[in-house]
């Protein structure tokens, strides 16, 4: 399997949302009539059940007590950092003012500083238990070095979700400077259902699931505000990300009997590349740069990549997405943009009917084809005129 590269040397091709379509069912249904509801399992109690299987990025510029309110309103779940912005700082909004309008060759030095401000404990409580007085789910996020302290403060402050959540995960992470987080144990003990990433390959897939997490996040680099790829190197595109993930999920399914969902991270800022994860095996998704055209962001149209403020080696930017609508109208409509960036849930339920899928497992074998041309072919006056699918 793969293609030579050099002398001694192959590497596997691999697909991204752009290089694959849908291929049309023989049977459609009712797109009311399909069930795009998502679940996170837990050993200790019920699953977690939503409604549309769709959960907002723990990045600052998306996501703060009002947005996360919003989202559970609507179906969704919201994550918050616990490493951010609102868990260093008791008024958020001036620092806020100050990112927003920053020059763009000073930003990153900014967020640098911003974020030296250490993180404070009565802040990680504040947040969840005004989540929690909204009737929302609170869910909330934090690197593995933190994980241990921050996981069980959130718990007892009443989070109902917990995200480890770095550029790689693995299980076997080695370090001689520092204690790692020992996951099998950690999620154990943990009250709450915690979910694991980020991870892109089969093999690390499946020892996550084996330490006894309750979903992985699926995607290296794919962020629209994430700079990993170019900085690093590192990335799998989206599409083989997911396929190979997804059967890791099915093969610790078969031997266990325990289901562990994975949800594809990043790269999608379109209905069409929504539909295109779940289709490709993933069991929900996670969005950052469309939630951050809504009106309720915290960062009013702008979004910056969880390790821009990294302090020796930034592995993001802040870019400007501007402000197109309600969350509601991003997730149900009415779209009033050409682009597909609105009505998410409307594209995956008309979508899912087109293909003959009343259930999201359904709808996670529909038939894929490769196809390159496929946002180009017969569009050449959108692509002039930078309307609907032409728009960059």
């Amino acid at each position: 399997m793969g293609m030579w590269i050099g002398k001694n040397r192959k590497a596997r091709v691999t697909y991204g949302f752009d290089e694959i379509a849908l291929v049309p069912g023989s049977i459609t249904i009712n797109p009311e009539e399909v069930d795009t509801t998502f679940s996170i399992p837990h050993s200790s109690g019920e699953a977690m059940k939503l409604s549309i299987p769709i959960l907002a990025s723990a990045m600052d510029g998306v996501v703060d007590v009002r947005f996360a309110a919003a989202m559970g309103k609507l179906g969704g779940l919201a994550v918050l950092n616990l490493d951010g912005i609102q868990t260093r700082y008791e008024d958020p909004e001036e620092i806020f003012s100050k990112i927003l309008t920053a020059h763009k060759d000073e930003v990153t030095a900014l967020l640098q500083k911003i974020y030296q401000e250490p993180v404070r404990d009565d802040l990680i409580v504040k947040r969840i238990v005004d989540i929690k007085a909204t009737g929302s789910l609170a869910a909330v996020s934090s690197i593995p070095q933190r994980a241990e302290h921050v996981g069980f403060l959130a718990a007892q402050a009443g989070a109902d979700l917990f995200v480890v959540q770095s550029t790689v995960s693995t299980v076997r992470h080695l370090s001689t400077k520092y204690r790692t987080l020992p996951l099998a144990d950690f999620c154990a003990k943990m009250p709450i259902p915690v979910i694991v990433g980020n991870a892109v390959s089969y093999e690390v897939t499946l020892e996550l699931m084996e330490c006894g997490v309750s979903g992985v996040l699926i995607g290296v680099g794919p962020g629209a505000a994430c700079t990993s790829r170019g900085v690093l190197g590192l990335g799998v595109p989206q599409v083989t990300a997911t396929v190979d993930c997804a059967a890791a999920r099915d093969a610790y399914f078969k031997k266990t009997s325990r289901y562990v969902p994975i949800i594809t991270d990043g790269g999608m800022s379109k209905g069409g590349d929504v539909c295109k994860a779940l289709a490709c095996g993933s069991d929900a998704v996670m969005v950052g740069s469309a939630f951050a055209k809504a009106l309720q962001a915290p960062g009013k149209g702008y979004h910056w990549g969880m390790a821009t403020p990294h302090a020796n080696l930034p592995r993001g930017t802040r870019i400007h997405v501007g402000t197109t609508g309600s969350l509601e109208q991003i997730l149900f409509g009415p779209a009033v943009v050409d682009d597909g960036s609105q009505n998410l849930v409307g594209a995956i339920t008309t979508c899912m009917g087109n293909v003959g899928a009343s259930t999201i497992k359904e709808f996670q074998e529909t038939e894929i084809i490769i196809a390159p041309s496929i946002k180009t072919e017969g569009k050449l006056f959108q692509t002039v005129q930078n309307v609907g699918m032409g728009t960059r």
